[in-house]
Parts: C-alpha cells; structure tokens; sequence
C-alpha cells in the first residue's frame, strides 16, 4: 500500500510532519493493506489568511484492488488532527465494503 501525501500552498508541512501522518495511515489501515493499492491524503487550508477553528481540511482517498476509489474529508485544526479523523471515516467505509463483498461472497 502506498501513501502519498498531498498540501496546497497554505499548508506548512515538514518531512517529520509528513512522515508521522504516513505513519499513523499505514498503522490504522494495516489492516487492509494486501487490499489496498494506495491511499492518497490531500490538505487544503480553508482559510488561509487567518489561523482560527478547524480550518484544516483532509480529503483521502483510497484505491482498492478492482472496486472504485473510497473518499472521506475531515476538519480539524491541525492537518494531524484532520488526518486521523478522516482515516477513522475511511475506515468505517472499508469496512462497511468489505463486508458487504464477504457476504455477498457467503463467507
């Protein structure tokens, strides 16, 4: 599974920074890993001129093997935060996928 991490210009993020997000998405996801070509995490700042609220927004996207790509979007007021949140949501949707395959499959 790869991950690929995306920003707009607004969004200052470090090699650390990035790291530690790939990180957290591969443990969270590990899971599905076999299951899942890439993953790909797009940060926009909402509102770039001033720094209040949850105004950081992650859009991720996964791709699995043969079925159509999953997207979830999260805000939160650091990209760490708004990465966590939409790597619970897309979780919640592998899962529901998955599990409608596996008993479409009657396993």
């Amino acid at each position: 599974m790869l991950v690929q991490v995306n920003s707009d210009n607004h969004i200052n993020a470090g090699e650390d920074t990035v790291a530690e997000i790939e990180a957290d998405v591969r443990r969270r996801l590990d899971r599905y890993a076999s299951r899942l070509t890439r993953v790909e995490l797009h940060f926009r700042d909402v509102n770039a001129d001033s720094n209040v609220g949850d105004d950081k927004l992650c859009t991720m996207e996964a791709r699995p093997n043969g079925l159509d790509p999953l997207t979830v979007t999260a805000s939160a007021a650091t990209i760490g935060q708004a990465s966590a949140g939409a790597a619970a949501k897309l979780l919640v949707a592998l899962e529901r996928t998955f599990g409608k395959l596996t008993s479409r499959k009657g396993h």
